[in-house]
């Protein structure tokens, strides 16, 4: 099985690879073509609020309650009972899902009002952000049924096409980008429906794909199938557990809409490198866990769910920590010469970088809630989540009413690195409930071996970051630099940093049987 997962999680880490590289791409033409200002600001919050939702009902609650019962049906029912669980699943779905896109269609500017309404302060950015959310909002629609098709391709092993279908979304807001929204009298609300063209292209990708396996004939309303009541039951408590991070993410735009113009746009872009490894690794990792790990509580086979748990985290560990770390020591290159150019001025830079600072270290708290909460979402528990997502929320919703607004009101000349402490200490609570909840269940035991795992990653991780300090020179160095001196100046030290942390892990004794999955 070790072999499969580790094919499998290549594979989608080889095609979320090329989409985070893309959505790289998206971004920097973002921060070239319009800065860090208040058109940004409003596009970004426009495009969040659909964008969350997206993550509860599709990548969160939706995904982690679907895949369960898909993956159950498969093993104990006919060919014909997956078929008519696919079918009756997206119609009711897709009925939910277009009176919530109409809702917030009409809505829209009490929408905006409630989750940015510091932009009530500025002329023309409340009006502008809501005419964009008009357009962004039925992306919700298109994408949560993308995300049940591809749900159906991940059960059966088909992890390529869905991996890659984020592709599509890039490429198409790089085209509107560039070439349309720049030469119309209305760049944001055109950016705008390039999201929109997006979200129905990802959908007509993946049909063809799932009715060659003969699962999706005719969507149709029926809420009242066993099935469909039970990924229900399964999806409304997991909705808040399975997305923290999000919720945490929307709330810190709430916050930061009050703040100075340009903090969203810091916090996003920083946001975004923080995502590049995230995406790549524990997400892919997480996608292609689940499935295993349902198959494995549906077979009854208590101990491979455990090795399987104890493998992912291993990895997370090995190679989320280096990048956490490198984002950290090298914040400032990496910002400069990923945006650094064109509207995107010094300052946005050096904010941007403070920003990821403050996120670095959250990378590995967030790596390892993606790998835990498929513990529990594949045993069909989507409660306890919740009560744990919901700690770690409050925990960063009293740092953010007391410390950070306060912190502002105070003068604090960068609040909104304050805001991305909060959400990163936020989702540190929710990963070491899970860890806890899971080994006092008896549901994951570790194996033998973590203390010198954990001693030989410290060490590489020290040497590597001493190394960057000593490669990063000072920001100006990168700022005044042509494009492709600093692109060649950050592959170099990254690679460099990369040999280092690699080769210490091998002086001081790692081995690949180190973190070989024994499931």
């Amino acid at each position: 099985m070790s072999r499969g997962i580790f094919k499998s999680t290549s594979v989608v880490g080889a095609m979320t690879l090329i989409s985070r590289i893309t959505g790289l791409a998206r971004d920097m033409v973002y921060s070239q073509a319009f800065g860090a200002g208040a058109l940004m600001d409003a596009f970004l919050v426009a495009f969040k609020i659909p964008n969350f939702l997206r993550r509860l009902f599709a990548e969160g609650a939706f995904s982690q309650a679907f895949v369960p019962v898909v993956s159950e049906y498969r093993v104990r029912r006919s060919h014909d009972e997956v078929r008519e669980l696919v079918d009756g699943t997206a119609g009711t779905l897709a009925v939910v899902l277009f009176v919530v896109t109409l809702i917030g269609v009409i809505a829209a500017p009490v929408i905006i009002l409630l989750f940015a309404p510091g932009f009530a302060q500025t002329d023309g950015k409340f009006e502008l952000a809501a005419a964009m959310l008009r357009w962004t909002f039925p992306y919700l629609f298109f994408i949560s049924l993308t995300a049940l098709l591809s749900g159906v391709l991940n059960s059966y092993g088909k992890f390529a096409l869905p991996a890659i279908t984020q592709v599509i979304m890039n490429v198409v807001m790089i085209v509107f980008a560039l070439f349309i929204a720049t030469r119309t009298s209305n760049p944001g609300v055109t950016l705008a429906i390039g999201v929109f063209v997006s979200g129905l292209l990802q959908l007509l990708v993946q049909i063809p794909a799932v009715m060659k396996l003969g699962l999706f004939r005719v969507p149709r309303w029926r809420p009242a199938a066993e099935g469909v009541r039970r990924i229900g039951k399964l999806m409304i408590p997991g909705i808040l557990g399975s997305s923290m991070a999000q919720v945490s993410l929307l709330l810190d735009t709430l916050i930061a809409s009050f703040l100075m113009t340009g903090s969203i746009a810091w916090l996003y872009f920083a946001d975004r490198l923080m995502e590049f490894p995230l995406g790549v690794f524990s997400i892919a990792l997480a996608t292609v866990i689940l499935p295993g790990l349902s198959k494995n509580h549906a077979e009854s086979a208590p101990q491979q769910f455990s090795n399987t748990l104890d493998w992912a985290l291993r990895l997370v560990i090995v190679l989320a920590s280096p990048a956490a770390v490198a984002m950290l020591v090298f914040a400032g290159p990496m910002t400069a010469t990923i945006f650094g150019y064109g509207a995107f001025t010094e300052r946005d830079v050096l904010m941007a970088s403070y920003a990821l600072m403050a996120y670095s270290w959250g990378l590995l708290a967030f790596s390892l809630v993606k790998v835990l909460a498929p513990g529990y979402f594949a045993r069909q528990d989507t409660r306890t989540p919740v009560r744990v997502a919901l700690i770690g929320l409050g925990c960063n919703m009293a740092i953010n009413l007391f410390v950070v607004l306060p912190a502002y009101f105070a003068g604090f000349p960068i609040p909104h690195v304050l805001l991305a402490t909060a959400t990163c200490i936020g989702a540190a609570i929710n990963s070491y409930l899970l860890w806890r909840g899971l080994k006092r269940a008896g549901v994951y035991s570790p194996l033998d071996g973590w203390p010198a795992l954990l001693w030989r990653v410290l060490a590489a991780n020290a040497a590597m970051a001493a190394l960057l300090f000593w490669l990063g020179g000072s920001l100006e160095s990168w700022t005044g630099a042509p494009p492709l001196v600093r692109a060649l100046r950050l592959a170099g030290c990254i690679g460099a940093a990369a040999a280092l942390y690699f080769a210490v892990l091998y002086l001081t004794g790692m081995r690949v049987q180190h973190v070989r999955s024994r499931a």
